[in-house]
Parts: structure tokens; C-alpha cells; sequence
């Protein structure tokens, strides 16, 4: 799997469909890439940016309820190394309903913010550059 052209979508499920994408929009300055409703009974939003090779996909099983985040330690992590480009991103997290709060794993809270999204599910801003 080293195709450049490769993409990773993120899927999961949640009961409040248009709530959890607007959130994710709005805190991550992510647009709507596609939506489905009624796909043998699932409704869908696909986020992300139009040029990165990844995003998330919300979806809802009409007529089902599912459970909030498993554990505190469910995450998402963005990698935002400029100190000024961070501080907006979270200041942009938090006007968009995310709550922060402290991580389960301490590690994160060292460069870090975490927040918690309306399903208990964490986003973690990372104000250190990816080191392999």
C-alpha cells in the first residue's frame, strides 16, 4: 500500500449525525466532502479537506441507538507544530462545542490540548511536529 494516491477514511458511527459534523467542520476547518442518506438504511456525512489524503465519515443506522465513545482513549491526533496556528486551532475547537479537557494518557497534555467531542470521542491538537 504505497500508492501516493492512497486515502484513509475514518468511520464511525454516532446518534447525533449533523450535530458531530458541523462540530468537526467548524473546530477543524473541515468542509462537507459528501453526504448519503437512506444508503440501506444509513444516513452518512463525510468531512475532511479536499486536499488531504484523509477523512472522517459520521454515520447514523436508522433506528438504532449506539453507544458514546468506548474509552477516554479514543483519539484523533493533528499534528500542529506553529505555535500561533496551534493556538487558533484550539481557540477554533472550542468555539465549535469541543471541550477540553485532561487526557487519559498524560503524554498528550506535554505539547498538547485534548478535547472531547458530544459522543465522549477526543481530538487531540499537537503542537509538536510528527517525529518518525
Amino acid at each position: 500500500m504505497t500508492h501516493k494516491n492512497n486515502r484513509l477514511r475514518i468511520a464511525r458511527p454516532t446518534n447525533r449525525l449533523y450535530l458531530i459534523a458541523q462540530m468537526y467542520c467548524k473546530g477543524l476547518d473541515f468542509d462537507v466532502l459528501g453526504h448519503f442518506n437512506d444508503h440501506q438504511g444509513f444516513d452518512g456525512v463525510i468531512v475532511g479537506h479536499p486536499h488531504h489524503a484523509y477523512h472522517l465519515e459520521f454515520t447514523h443506522h436508522r433506528g438504532t441507538t449506539v453507544p458514546d465513545a468506548p474509552t477516554a482513549d479514543n483519539l484523533l491526533v493533528f499534528y500542529i507544530p506553529d505555535e500561533a496556528e496551534w493556538r487558533a486551532a484550539c481557540t477554533k475547537m472550542e468555539l465549535a462545542g469541543f471541550l477540553v479537557v485532561v487526557s487519559y494518557n498524560p503524554y498528550w497534555d506535554q505539547h498538547g490540548k485534548t478535547f472531547t467531542d458530544l459522543d465522549g470521542y477526543r481530538v487531540v491538537l499537537q503542537n509538536t511536529d510528527w517525529d518518525r
